[in-house]
């Protein structure tokens, strides 16, 4: 397989709370070699050092279901601390936070106000790459960056109330190997990094399902589905439908995407994100694969 070179910065200076810090004059230079065909951007940041580590960081991708880290977040900001999350309430969330879980992630959407959900985001949290999805119902359409999945993460360790930092976390401490849909959801960081992890993957341009034969199959992620109840059957609908337009937007929306993102370490001490774009012609396997194989490399020379 050909490969192709892209430069990485290793910046040495201090990461305060949410704010990224510039890279100092005497950063040194790495590189990270893609996979022919591949799009990538990626951001590793040491909360212990404050070094980076990351390439096109700024580039805006779609989020696919990294966005379910902002529904979840501004769900519990808009409660406040002191709310007790309902059981209903947390048969969404916590279905949506391990497993991925669209149905939950739609109704979450449609309830809490739309793309109004990401303004708020971006204002609280200071996001300069991430806007709401053209076609408003699309909430796997809205633009993101590694720069700024990684300025929430952030955000949720250092800056949200803990009740929201341990609740948004925990879960994603228990990320199940299998998503809601039937698409193994282990790749990247939970196959290429070793030790302890809680991590939101997202993937989109694969089909509603896994090939036939190819299913991931846990009884977990099977336990975790969302019920069909009618809330959650309007919600579904109305927001595969597209509705609404909230202006332009210039990201691609055709190639194949695969993101991982999440932290590392006992005490989360590395932020990891890495977002790609593949060819259509590219199985969910092979995907999977590279990403898997192209976060290892990040991570270990991150390490060095």
């Amino acid at each position: 397989m050909g490969k192709i070179r892209r430069l990485a910065t290793i910046a040495t200076g201090v990461v305060a709370s949410v704010a990224m810090a510039a890279a100092p004059a005497s950063a040194a230079t790495s590189s990270v070699d893609l996979p022919e065909g591949m799009t990538a951007s990626y951001l590793v940041v040491d909360q212990e050092t404050g070094q980076t580590f990351g390439s096109d960081e700024h580039k805006q991708y779609r989020s696919a279901s990294l966005v379910k880290l902002f529904i979840a977040l501004d769900y519990l900001e808009s409660h406040g601390p002191d709310y007790e999350i309902p059981a209903d309430d947390l048969a969404l969330l916590e279905p949506m936070l391990r497993s991925s879980n669209d149905d939950a992630a739609s109704t979450l959407w449609v309830r809490d106000g739309w793309d109004e959900i990401v303004k708020r985001m971006v204002t609280k949290l200071g996001l300069t790459d991430t806007a709401p999805p053209t076609a408003r119902g699309k909430w796997g359409y809205t633009a993101i960056s590694a720069a700024d999945i990684a300025k929430t993460y952030q955000y949720i360790l250092h800056e949200a109330n803990p009740k929201y930092r341990d609740f948004i976390m925990g879960n994603l401490a228990l990320s199940t190997k299998c998503g809601s849909d039937g698409f193994d959801q282990s790749f990247g960081i939970p196959s290429a990094v070793p030790g302890p992890r809680a991590v939101k993957q997202g993937w989109s341009g694969f089909g509603a399902a896994p090939a036939p034969g190819q299913e991931c199959s846990e009884t977990n992620a099977k336990m975790l589905r969302v019920l069909k109840s009618p809330e959650v059957k309007a919600a579904t609908a109305i927001a595969s439908s597209g509705e609404g337009t909230t202006g332009a937007q210039d990201i691609d929306l055709t190639s194949r995407a695969m993101h991982t993102s999440g932290t590392v370490g006992a005490d989360n001490e590395k932020i990891i994100v890495v977002l790609t774009l593949e060819p259509t012609t590219l199985s969910w396997q092979d995907s999977a694969s590279r990403i898997t194989e192209l976060t290892r490399e990040i991570y270990f020379q991150c390490a060095l």
